[in-house]
Parts: structure tokens; sequence; C-alpha cells
């Protein structure tokens, strides 16, 4: 029952404006008239005699709601040069990365853009760039957010390059103070496989995903950084607490076996690290990075070789990982994809999508929708392939709907 000024809804019936109650002589004197002063408890001395209760007013159920409506897929206004990263602010603008090195703030509104000032230096050779973005767990006292990229060396190491992160201050449109807290190690020469991904733990530590730079052995090499997931803190120092990978192991790896990890998100309930790979000629998968775990590349994959005929025969290894390596998720093949940025979906706009997980996909443009049933992956679909666009990154918007970000410029909004 709902009371809109003084009328009262039941249902779909209207009843008219509430009387006052009558006064009990009034009531008395209309009673007397119908059974007799006695129905007022005086005169003869006798009980009262009940009064019949009303009769109840039936009340019209509400109207099923009606169905949800599709979802749409807008381009905004905002036009973009090559977007790799974002990250949400908390009043509504977005933090996006522009792969050949300029950093931007787009307005809450996605119309527009403003330039970013103090962004590091980076080698947009190849697959190189300003990759992705992070904001500090504590955005709101320390001003601080997270930048990956691909750095070009100096000295010895002129003419090579590596994944770099550093940490900036923002302030208005302006970036203050940076300071490197991480370097992938050795630099090497080429243009591939800089991975990179940029997500915090629950307890505020960093984790970064780190490609092979496609040289492939160094995945497994515990010296180097190259084809890893690292962890630090946010100052770049060490927690206590990474496994250990034996004698003569660089500090700071979390996990190994990564080929080209462009995708990262951290699961909602477990607060597990999934993660994204490039195959080679197949063999995409989606992974947990757990502590210690060894992910096989390049000593095994469910893709093949380049030059391989496309099939099953030609998988690397076998294909099958366990018991030796982590056994992925869930793979493509005999095709790539060439799964980019993800996102777990915990918005209000589409309750059908709770805990699903959303993977951005470049060669294979589309977005895939992944339905989960613990860690297991229970069915995947592909999404707005009709829209041609390698999708670099995808996030959740604080009213639910989905933006992704297009290696052609765009910004698209999924929502209904």
């Amino acid at each position: 029952m709902r009371d809109i000024g003084r009328v009262i809804f039941l249902g779909s019936q209207q009843m008219p404006p509430l009387k006052p109650p009558p006064r009990p002589h009034a009531v008395c004197l209309g009673l007397a008239l119908l059974v007799g002063m006695a129905a007022c408890g005086g005169g003869g001395g006798g009980g009262d005699t009940p009064v019949p209760a009303p009769a109840p007013v039936p009340v019209q159920a509400p109207p099923p709601p009606a169905p949800a409506g599709p979802a749409t897929v807008t381009a905004q206004a905002v036009r973009l040069d090559s977007p790799w990263g974002m990250a949400p602010l908390p009043d509504g603008s977005w933090l996006v990365t522009q792969r050949r090195g300029s950093l931007v703030r787009v307005a809450a509104n996605l119309g527009s853009s403003q330039p970013v000032s103090g962004a590091p230096v980076v080698d947009s050779n190849g697959q190189g760039g300003l990759l992705d973005v992070a904001l500090d767990p504590d955005f709101a006292t320390t001003g601080h957010i997270y930048l990956s990229y691909a750095e070009p060396g100096s000295g010895a190491e002129a003419g090579k390059a590596g994944t770099a992160v550093a940490r900036a201050r923002l302030v208005g449109t302006a970036l203050q103070d940076v300071t490197v807290i991480f370097r992938q190690a050795p630099k090497v020469s080429g243009g591939g496989h800089y991975g990179s991904r940029l997500v915090f733990a629950r307890d505020k530590t960093l984790f970064i995903t780190l490609g092979e730079r496609q040289l492939g052995n160094p995945a497994q090499d515990v010296a180097q950084t190259l084809g890893k997931v690292v962890r630090v803190n946010r100052d770049g120092s060490l927690p206590a607490d990474n496994p250990s990978f034996g004698a003569g192991a660089r500090p700071g790896l979390w996990s190994i076996g990564h080929r080209n990890p462009q995708g990262a998100a951290l699961h909602p309930a477990s607060g597990d690290l999934w993660v994204s790979e490039h195959g080679s000629q197949g063999g995409d998968e989606i992974n947990i990075a757990r502590a210690g775990a060894n992910y096989g590349w390049p000593l095994v994959s469910y893709g093949c070789n380049y030059g391989d005929p496309v099939g099953t025969a030609c998988a690397i290894g076998g294909g099958t990982h366990a018991p030796r390596y982590a056994e992925p998720l869930t793979t493509w093949v005999p095709t790539s994809v060439a799964p980019a940025g993800m996102a777990f979906y915990a918005g209000a706009m589409f309750p059908e999508w709770q805990g699903n997980l959303f993977v951005g996909a470049l060669a294979g443009q589309a977005l895939w929708r992944l339905t989960l049933a613990g860690d297991t992956v229970a069915s995947r679909e592909a999404l707005f392939a009709s829209q041609n666009e390698r999708i670099r990154d995808v996030d959740v918007a604080p009213d639910g709907a989905l933006l992704l970000l297009t290696d052609s410029g765009k910004l698209l909004r999924v929502a209904r």
C-alpha cells in the first residue's frame, strides 16, 4: 500500500479520501437506531453487541515486471589514440593510457578528454608504449597512480627496452613525483610481448604481469623477470611472503611460465588473480596465477608453433599441462582470439551477468562472456562481433554499464 497525498491505492483499486473517524456518541446514536440503546452499554444494563467487520477489499496483484531490454553498444563522443588501459577516478572521470605515450583524463560524460602531463618517456616500437594504469588503493589520501610502459634502455642497454612500472601523484591534469618502482630484467631487443597489466591485491600489494618478449625460454628462467607475474609493495619493495623459486631466483617472482599476459583481474569473491594469455597459433589461455605455480610456456601449450598445420596434432609438448604445470581453465583452439583486458561483472545494470568474466579479444574482434562455476569455466560466448573492433580493455562503470576500449580509438558503452 502506498499513500500519495490523501489518496490510498490498494493494488489498482482507488478509494476516496479518508474521512476522520466518527465521535463515540455519534457511533452510539447510529447503533441505537439499529439495535437499541443496549448497543451503547447504557439504559438496559445489557452486554455489548459486536459490530460486524467490514468486508475485505480485494487487492489486485501488481503486473509482472517488464522483460529486461537487450544490451546495446554505443560509441561515445570522445575519440582516443590507440587506447590501452583505463581506470575510474572518484569524480566519475576516467584515466586512459594511449599506447604512443600519452595519458588522458576522459570526462564523466565520456564526451571529451584532457591531456595529463608528466607521463614517462616510452618506447612505442611494435607492441610497446604506455600500457596499463591503476589507482592506489588509498588514492583518496595518497593521490598515487601507477603506470606500466615499455621503457627504452640507455647506456649498455641502448636500443633495447623492457616493461617498467612508475608511481606518480595525480594533481588535476598533471603527474608529479614520477618514480620508477619496478624494471623488468633484462632489457632486450625487439618490440613484442610486453604484457602488461597492473592489479592490486586485497593486501594492497601490486601484481604486474610481464610478457616473455617473444623469446620463449626466458619464461622458465627464474633469474629473469620475462614471462612472469611479479608481486611488489607499492613503493617497489618486496613482500616477505612471496613464494621461493630456489637458489638464484630473482626476488619478486609470483608465478612463471607465462607467454604474453595482456589481461588480469582480481576475482571479487576469492581474491585470486586471474590472467588472460596469448597463445602462439591457438592455445590462448585463462589462468589463475597462483603463488609458486608454473604455467608451462614454452615447454607445453595447446597451441602450435607458427608454420605448423592448424590442428591438435602439433600442440606443443602434447598440449596437456598437468601434472607438472598448471592446467589452464579454458583455451581457444585451433585459432587464437588474442585475449586482452578483462573484468569480473558485479554491476546492477545486468543482473543476469553477475559473477561473469568479460574478456576483450583482439584478433577475435569480440567481447567474450565467460560464465563460471567456482573456478570452472562453465560456458562462454562471443558478443558484439558485429562491431568489427579489436577490444583492448574492458571495465565496469559505476552504473553497471560495460566500457570497452578499441584499438581504433573508440570508447564503447554497453548498456540497456
